[in-house]
């Protein structure tokens, strides 16, 4: 396979992150998760007991940390960092002290950056061999998400890692500061699917398989996964709308090509980005289409931490083109594309 490993999802369990700003329905949204038929097989992973209205679902507690809830579910306090509580949350598995379960969610606190969460996720050998990153899921206050995109930069963060952004308490916002919320953040992140919510009823279908493969059909769904059909041919830029601010400087694009890539000029290409440009890389995801390899290879990053490149088994349609998404920060698309046509597209292995 060379440098490459295949893709072992269908083993590792699937982990969702939910984020969002303070009072924007993160626990309403979990609440009424773990009540869903289907959802009994999940561990949830919160920062406190005490500080999360989940009591009416606690029935047993095991040695203060871990909680199975009357949903069946697994739940457990984040004492320490998410990595040791990941690991001892496996090992209680498998040694039967709890529940067997099928699936992780991660609620954050609401003034959490997402970002170190999905860098563990995608690259923490320790944890990425048991688990992959399924879903960054962000609950944005209708009534709020204006005010805090602005004045918090935790706030922009989370809308611009989501793979799906839920749009709370719209029933208490007057109609056109949803509209003007709903821009912003389609500028911010045009490839995330976007859902209101009322009092954090959504079916658990909607909210999770955003990641790459889908156990339940053993297939990859490219377009799901990076939705460059979004991003469209130009920048999706918040200042191209004038009613608008200019506070975050938030470009999402995707960059494609149709002929083979050479690895060897790409993985340098993209490390010199990293170096020169990693804290404003706030996502990049990518299929490509590499010389010397029948199927596509996946890459997926969050600021300078990026995943082990993944050889798919095969490409999952006649589609073959390299396609690169890029959520970044005050860089513009034309300086990432004319460097990315100098030094990877226009070199041939």
């Amino acid at each position: 396979m060379g440098l490459f490993d295949v893709d072992m999802s269908a083993s590792r369990l699937p982990v969702s992150v939910i984020t969002g700003f303070l009072g924007s329905g993160k626990t309403t949204l979990l609440n009424k998760l773990l009540h869903h038929a289907g959802m009994g097989d999940s561990a949830v992973i919160i920062n406190e007991f005490g500080e999360v209205p989940l009591d009416h679902l606690l029935v047993e507690a095991i040695e203060g940390e871990v909680a199975v809830l009357a949903s069946g579910c697994v739940c457990c306090t984040l004492r320490s960092d998410l990595e040791q509580t990941l690991r001892g949350l496996l090992a209680r598995r498998d040694r039967g002290e709890v529940p067997a379960f099928s699936r992780i969610l991660v609620e954050t606190t609401g003034l959490a950056d997402p970002a170190p969460i999905v860098q563990l996720l995608l690259n923490n050998p320790l944890v990425s061999h048991f688990v992959r990153l399924d879903t960054v899921v962000t609950t944005v206050d209708a009534v709020n998400g204006l005010r805090h995109i602005d004045e918090h930069p935790e706030a922009v963060k989370q809308a611009a890692l989501a793979d799906r952004l839920l749009l709370t308490k719209t029933d208490l916002a007057p109609p056109e500061t949803i509209e003007d919320l709903q821009l912003q953040l389609v500028a911010l992140n045009p490839g995330a699917a976007r859902h209101v919510v009322t009092n954090g009823e959504i079916v658990p279908e909607a909210l999770f398989g955003a990641a790459l493969f889908d156990p339940s059909r053993k297939t990859v769904d490219v377009r799901r996964w990076i939705n460059e059909d979004a991003y469209g041919s130009e920048p999706h830029d918040h200042r191209d709308h004038e009613h608008r601010d200019h506070h975050h400087d938030i470009n999402a694009f995707c960059l494609s090509c149709d002929q083979p890539l050479s690895w060897e000029a790409l993985s340098t290409w993209l490390g010199r980005l990293r170096h020169s440009a990693g804290d404003d890389l706030l996502r990049v995801k990518g299929i490509l289409n590499l010389v010397g390899e029948s199927a596509p290879v996946v890459i997926h990053g969050v600021h300078h931490i990026f995943h082990p490149p993944v050889l798919l088994h095969a490409w999952p349609d006649s589609d073959h083109r390299s396609r690169i998404v890029f959520i970044a920060r005050g860089i513009e698309r034309a300086e990432i594309e004319a460097s990315f046509l100098e030094h990877v597209a226009g070199v041939r292995a």
